[in-house]
């Protein structure tokens, strides 16, 4: 009994690490820019008189999120000039992106885009790839920081701070247009983006630690593609080799066929989820819903709920790892959309929509938390943003494609089908995180070199 307490106190006490506290606050600098060039940004434009086609078009803005992958490899391996020689690797990196999103919130404040669209939705872009570039750094330092055990508490700490900067960018945002105007909400936003570069120059570099199997592979890989050519071209092929290739074939290398279950895992996790989320709003409004009603069950608390599963989840992490507690959410993510399917059949009962979306976001938060710690354990610290952002931006790409059809099987089926439906997405989840655990315990694999767990 007194070993099962300690146990629980061990895996509480990650929260109590620096470098999490930390995390906290780069996870608010990570979300704030993400609805003022979304959701935010379309009231602004809308308010501006733009019309409806032309808003449309600025989603395309958020592709920038999802092709991150292609520039991270620079992230990973370009020292820079003054700041990578001040500051290290990371947060130089990390600096120059809060930096180029605070300036380009202040620029958006500025513009008008009735006056001119164009260059408003090029400054909008610049935001979001600047955010984007915030998100890969953040994430390579959040993997090197602090040791496997206490992934769980990083990815809950950042969860936190990233809900409630989508909070501020979202409804605070809103607030400050309604009382002032757009260009001073935009300007206090750029403000805000100053938690993360004090939190930035506050924090310890990470250190990173290569294995000699990891040095092989990449001198195998520059080898094989840039030689001992020495000339211009020949240099840029191998920096390419280095920074593109090797985190690649060090992945499949080190997985073997393997890997392609893992890549399959990180593509089908969350789909439940996601087919999900698109038609929970039409669902709640066709069932009976009031606006109030949803505003306050379905988004502030559950934001609560969302947060304490988060929390819930690194606790779980800590304590019994990151594929049980993944499993456990895959599991809830399923059961949940059961719940909806009963909530579609017994119509607007507010005590049902309160106990259904308590179960989605707790699930939700947990299974979030529990997925990041994994994909970081995945990662190797030679290539740590590289490949960091090539999962994070694989573990989208089939739940998004697949939410498409989401209203084409609740028109042809109706809701409680289509909450079934989603349900059943979640099962090859389920049946990959068992093949996973079957697959870690039967060979476990060698750990890759451990992050030194830092005090600062």
């Amino acid at each position: 009994m007194k070993a099962r307490v300690a146990g629980w106190v061990d895996a509480l006490a990650a929260y109590r690490h620096p470098r999490v506290a930390a995390m906290l606050f780069l996870g608010f600098s990570a979300g704030l820019p993400f609805p003022l060039v979304f959701a935010t940004l379309s009231a602004l434009l809308s308010d501006a008189g733009i019309d409806k086609k032309t808003i449309g078009f600025f989603a395309w803005i958020g592709l920038t999120y999802s092709f991150k992958f292609l520039w991270a490899p620079i992230v990973d391996r370009l020292r820079l000039p003054l700041l990578g020689r001040l500051l290290g690797q990371r947060r130089s990196w990390m600096v120059l992106a809060q930096l180029g999103a605070a300036a380009g919130l202040f620029a958006m404040a500025r513009l008008d885009p009735a006056a001119d669209v164009q260059s408003f939705a090029w400054v909008a872009l610049a935001v979001a790839f600047s955010s984007a570039t915030q998100d890969i750094t953040i994430d390579a330092w959040r993997i090197e920081a602090v040791a496997e055990r206490r992934q769980g508490a990083m990815a809950a700490a950042y969860n936190f701070g990233y809900r409630t900067a989508v909070l501020v960018g979202g409804a605070g945002a809103l607030y400050l247009a309604e009382f002032y105007d757009w260009g001073i909400a935009y300007k206090v936003m750029a403000l805000c983006m100053g938690v993360g570069l004090i939190t930035a120059l506050l924090i310890g570099e990470p250190r990173r630690r290569l294995d000699e199997d990891t040095v092989a592979v990449e001198a195998a890989v520059v080898g094989a593609l840039a030689g001992g050519d020495r000339s211009v071209l020949g240099r840029l092929r191998a920096w390419f080799a280095a920074a593109v290739i090797a985190p690649f074939v060090e992945f499949f290398q080190r997985n073997g066929r393997f890997a392609l279950v893992l890549l399959a895992l990180i593509l089908t996790f969350n789909i439940s989820d996601r087919v999900l989320g698109i038609m929970a709003n039409p669902f709640y409004l066709d069932l009976g819903f009031t606006k109030a009603e949803i505003a306050s069950v379905a988004k502030v608390f559950g934001f609560a709920m969302t947060i304490a599963g988060a929390a819930l989840g690194g606790v779980l992490v800590a304590r019994y790892g990151s594929l049980r507690t993944m499993l456990l959410a895959a599991v809830m993510l399923a059961l949940t959309n059961l719940m909806f399917a009963g909530l579609a059949v017994a119509g607007p009962r507010l005590d049902l929509l309160v106990f259904t979306i308590s179960g989605d976001n707790l699930s939700a938060g947990l299974a979030g938390v529990a997925f990041i710690a994994y994909l970081s354990g995945l990662t190797n610290q030679a290539y740590t943003a590289t490949q960091y952002a090539l999962f994070s931006s694989l573990m989208s790409v089939v739940g998004k494609f697949i939410s498409g059809w989401s209203g084409v099987v609740v028109e042809a089926w109706g809701y409680p089908t289509f909450f079934i439906y989603a349900a059943c997405t979640g099962i090859p989840a389920i049946l990959l995180v068992l093949l996973v655990m079957r697959h870690a315990a039967a060979a476990p694999a060698e750990p890759l070199p451990a992050a030194e767990d830092e005090v600062t």
